[in-house]
């Protein structure tokens, strides 16, 4: 019979009453659109040989790690903006690491998703960072230190910078399908992630299921997120091959001007590099809202799909979260006794 998340916790807080057991909690929620490939990411990392089924609102996983003492990280990956609102906690600011996967076959949705997305993380993480003042009143410059400190204090764009104050890592899926782009287009859309990652304090790298070496490179920046492994520090930012940098080894200078259209020269009128940006990027592709996450509904609160056994499961899910986020804040306040491992 498979375990609840509770009976899981209980079991888990009985392995760790052995005095020589030790052990650390991550978490990793990745968000994107509709068949973004967030599953097939989450799956390749964990070797899992099975088709990936389409998110529904807010899915979760686990990994673990042992090496001399025990890491377990928590997976979160969810399509809706309801989701992201439930997923960042204000008590476990310090091990969470957002992940933004943007579909590079749908360049006409790019532009919608990553604004969508990106404006309710930073307003969910600033609400977080609010709540962690109440028990934690120097959380915020913790957070911002640690955030100069993977960006460098010293980097020369310091001041147009407005990076996350946690880990944020920008992947682009679907390289296999992006590779066969015209190479204007794909220029065009390689100078815009890198710009968008660089100004938000991200990491960049393209991804396919179908390139083992980028599965392999996908696979190595998601155990650096979960279990503080070493990641590599090669840079390629060539838009003829996939591209890969690290949070603050990017520079405007290198990225360069906008792709602005030679009839929108000296036309554009924006307010700060972000809309100069914005405008340049549709100009060449104009955006549809076909999966835009503002507009995706939770499909469990639809009574057309109404069925009793499961939304009777659902509540039992729904009553197992809310114990781990109780779990979660009595952690952080040096509570050990039921304390919450895995699930």
């Amino acid at each position: 019979m498979d375990k609840s998340l509770w009976d899981l916790a209980i079991e888990q807080n009985e392995i760790k009453k052995d005095e020589n057991f030790s052990s650390e909690e991550s978490t990793v929620i990745v968000m994107g659109s509709k068949s973004s490939g967030k599953t097939s990411i989450i799956l390749r990392f964990l070797d899992r040989d099975e088709p990936p089924k389409p998110t529904v609102a807010l899915e979760y996983t686990f990994g673990r790690r042992s090496k001399g003492h025990n890491i377990v990280s928590d997976l979160w990956y969810s399509v809706t903006c309801e989701a992201i609102l439930k997923c960042i906690s204000d008590v476990l600011l310090q091990q969470t690491t957002l992940i933004l996967v943007l579909d590079l076959a749908t360049p006409t949705e790019l532009w919608n998703t990553m604004e969508t997305l990106l404006q309710v993380a930073r307003s969910r993480l600033n609400e977080a960072i609010k709540e962690a003042k109440a028990t934690d009143p120097q959380i915020e410059n913790k957070l911002r230190k640690q955030t100069w400190e993977r960006i460098g204090e010293e980097h020369p764009d310091k001041n147009l910078m407005n990076p996350f104050l946690i880990p944020l890592a920008i992947v682009g899926s679907k390289y296999d399908i992006f590779q066969d782009f015209d190479s204007d287009k794909r220029k065009t859309i390689c100078k815009t992630l890198r710009f968008l990652a660089h100004i938000h304090g991200a990491s960049l790298q393209f991804f396919s299921t179908k390139q083992e070496q980028l599965v392999s490179r996908m696979k190595g920046v998601l155990s650096f997120y979960l279990f503080d492994t070493t990641v590599s520090k090669t840079i390629q930012v060539d838009h003829n091959k996939p591209i890969f940098v690290s949070a603050g080894q990017d520079a405007l200078q290198q990225i360069g001007t906008p792709p602005l259209n030679d009839g929108d020269v000296g036309k554009v009128q924006a307010r700060n590099p972000m809309e100069l940006w914005k405008m340049a990027y549709t100009s060449h592709f104009p955006q549809t809202y076909v999966n835009n996450p503002s507009t995706v509904d939770d499909p469990a609160k639809d009574p057309q799909f109404a069925e009793p056994a499961i939304d009777t499961l659902r509540a039992q899910k729904q009553e197992e979260l809310e114990r781990y986020r109780k779990l979660a804040e009595r952690r952080s306040k040096g509570t050990y006794d039921n304390d919450y491992v895995a699930a």
